[in-house]
């Protein structure tokens, strides 16, 4: 369990620093450049593909995190792609970390430490009989969609980025538990029986639309509404796939109340942070800055 988690805060680690380069490759490209010329400036750009590079490392990490770890474990455990993004973004951005920004991070590692350890996954199996993803599918697909529509359907603000977020969690979620089942086969099969197994292409779909979403949330209203409602609903969700689909144990009893505590820290930071004028500029630099914080102006990048 604990070399699982060490790969799925690579994981979060290296997602962190592709995204925050690829807003920096971004935002050196002149305004005035075409939609062509924006193509053809990111390929000449070394920091566009050092973000590209974080991106696929922690694809693979990932995939190593649940090959060797239960879902329940190793999902929650990207939360902490936040506070490493404000970490890697105050450094690349040259953005002062306040206070209650460091006070939120703390909360979270805290947290999250706290309610793995007290809940502590273990057990389960590696591959899910065919009987259960048909419902699986079907439930989260369905609520994926009915959040992604209600979304859309609404101007841009809080309500239409929380949905469009919920969505791309799911679709989160889901991804992880097919990349796992998908790791199962290759690890008890071989290469060959990886690529025929319907897990793989379905992971790579549903995945590609998350993405999708992702970008329609952070483009429909403040990361207040959609950060909590991503790093929250998919460490959520898998938890519970992870309980259900593939069988994995939490602790129960009188563990249950640590691991309820540590929840309710971690989510106080991750509603904390997102409120945090440094993580915008680190994370999403063309989003206005929260108002209602306190915190005094960032340098200027």
């Amino acid at each position: 369990m604990i070399v699982a988690v060490m790969f799925a805060v690579l994981a979060a680690g290296s997602n962190a620093m592709g995204t925050v380069l690829q807003r920096r490759a971004a935002l050196e490209v002149p305004d005035s450049s075409a939609r062509l010329g924006l193509v053809r400036h990111l390929l000449h750009s070394p920091v566009w593909f050092g973000g590209i590079v974080g991106v696929v490392c922690s694809a693979l990490f990932q995939a190593l995190a649940l090959n060797t770890g239960t879902l329940a474990a190793v999902q929650p455990v990207f939360i902490l792609e936040l506070p490493l993004a404000l970490l890697a973004g105050s450094a690349v951005f040259r953005v002062r970390v306040s206070r209650r920004a460091w006070l939120s991070v703390l909360c979270i590692f805290v947290g999250l430490a706290v309610a793995l350890f007290s809940a502590f996954p273990s057990g389960g199996r590696s591959q899910v009989p065919g009987v259960w993803w048909m419902p699986t599918l079907a439930a989260l697909g369905g609520a994926g969609a009915a959040l992604a529509l209600a979304g859309l359907r609404r101007p841009r603000g809080l309500a239409r980025a929380a949905c469009l977020a919920a969505a791309a969690a799911i679709g989160n979620a889901l991804t992880a538990a097919l990349v796992k089942s998908a790791m199962g086969t290759l690890s008890e099969k071989g290469a060959a029986a990886f690529f025929l197994t319907w897990q793989t292409y379905t992971f790579a779909a549903v995945g590609s639309l998350s993405i999708f979403l992702l970008g329609y949330a952070m483009q429909g209203g403040p990361m207040i509404a959609s950060q909590p409602a991503l790093t929250l609903g998919d460490a959520a969700v898998s938890f519970c796939l992870g309980v259900t689909l593939f069988a994995e144990s939490p602790r129960r009893g009188l563990w249950l109340l640590p691991a309820l505590l540590g929840v309710a820290l971690l989510g106080y930071g991750v509603f904390a942070l997102s409120r945090t004028r440094c993580l915008v500029n680190c994370v999403n630099p063309d989003e206005d800055a929260p108002q209602r914080d306190g915190e005094p102006v960032t340098a200027a990048m």
